[in-house]
């Protein structure tokens, strides 16, 4: 589908690739166009929703400067997935249900972390120079996300909210790992850190935004450089967080089902990050806030809900979209509504034939809480090519 939407009359326009866009959202979308360094138009994605600051769903080019804000404070958040040899002859009811047990087991998820560093020290090792630099230039860091040990321990963990694990199968019953996950505890400080300092830049140097949340560092700002340093180093850690969870994920399988391989199909994609490109003419600075990149030939993930489909695809290297997709169903409405308006029966109802929790403490994700999947697959077929399609048979959430 085309472009469904163009809001005019701010510095650049925006457009839109969904009707589904509520008011709050295209006024953040609208406040962001106005900023001066903005390059060509803002791009709002089919599963767009409201943010803090900048609209979820929204890629965003820039002249020499970034805003922390819209980047968001699970730097790198991204999904993985990988297909196994296995199939869905290889699988029931009673597996699934210990693979579940195992899943949960084997990777801290909520607020859980590993109780030491020692199995994936390797893993770690080589983020300690980087973090000592930073943390050397800014000691705040360190008082800002506790003791520094921390994020050696939350390496290969999950965290709440919208993160989970699946094991799912496709069209043609091949199984699938596939997770969602970032920076965790570390990104999450170094986020709020640098966004603080880029609102008091702004109150020193008496810019007026339209959106406080819209606070920016400038190239050759006194902690531009220090922010993309903290940024590249958040956004490697959140892949290979990704990474040591497929791991431990692929173990605890290995512990209920038949050996098997992981094929040459595995996919590890940021949706939550920045990176330097080239769009119209420019060098620029790129700002995916819940998107994909989706150059031609890109392989990433869509996906749905906790009871939804999920889409491996297929970039297509639309220029309109920055060479960006959809991240998932973007949510409907607030956990606070979902939790007011569903009831555990309903998740129970949504749910089924998953294995996964079906209490009051994940009611917040139920499926009806976000769009349509498939609906936000059809308003972005300009964008990318679907290679497969997959429904999950085992769900593990914080």
């Amino acid at each position: 589908m085309p472009i469904k939407q163009v809001l005019s009359g701010q510095r650049v326009p925006v457009k839109i690739w969904t009707d589904d866009v509520d008011e709050k959202s295209k006024a953040q979308l609208a406040n962001l166009a106005q900023m001066p360094f903005i390059h060509h138009h803002v791009a709002a994605m089919p599963d767009a929703h409201v943010g803090i600051g900048a609209t979820i769903g929204s890629v965003i080019a820039t002249h020499k400067a970034i805003i922390p804000a819209a980047v968001g404070v699970d730097i790198g958040c991204g999904m993985v997935a990988a297909r196994l040899s296995l199939t869905a002859n290889d699988i029931d009811e009673k597996s699934l249900k210990a693979v579940f047990g195992q899943i949960s087991h084997g990777v801290p998820v909520g607020r859980a972390q590993h109780r030491d560093d020692t199995v994936l020290a390797d893993a770690v090792r080589p983020f300690e120079a980087g973090l000592k630099a930073l943390s050397a230039r800014h000691p705040q860091l360190l008082k800002a996300f506790g003791k520094a040990s921390k994020w050696t321990h939350q390496m290969g963990t999950l965290g709440g909210g919208n993160h989970f694990i699946e094991v799912c199968l496709d069209e043609a019953d091949r199984v699938w790992v596939m997770l969602h996950s970032g920076s965790r505890g570390i990104g999450n400080a170094m986020a709020d850190y640098f966004i603080q300092l880029a609102r008091k830049d702004m109150e020193r140097r008496m810019i007026q935004l339209p959106d406080r949340e819209l606070a920016y560092f400038a190239e050759g700002s006194e902690h531009f450089d220090d922010y993309v340093e903290a940024l590249q180093w958040a956004q490697e850690y959140a892949r290979q967080n990704r990474q040591c969870m497929l791991d431990l994920v692929l173990s605890a399988l290995a512990r209920h089902l038949p050996s098997f391989v992981v094929t040459s199909e595995v996919v590890n994609c940021h949706h939550n990050y920045v990176a330097q490109e080239h769009h119209f003419g420019a060098n620029v600075w790129v700002t995916r806030k819940g998107a994909i990149r989706a150059r031609e030939g890109d392989l990433g993930i869509v996906p749905g809900s906790m009871g939804a489909r999920s889409y491996i695809v297929r970039g297509k290297g639309n220029a309109e979209s920055f060479c960006s997709s959809a991240h998932g169903a973007g949510r409907r409405m607030s956990r606070t509504t979902a939790e007011k308006q569903f009831t555990e029966a309903d998740l129970v109802r949504q749910t089924a034939g998953v294995v996964c929790r079906k209490d009051k403490g994940v009611l917040d994700e139920i499926p009806a809480a976000y769009k349509d999947i498939d609906a936000v697959m059809a308003n972005q077929n300009d964008l990318t090519d679907v290679l497969h399609t997959l429904k999950q048979v085992v769900c593990v959430k914080g």
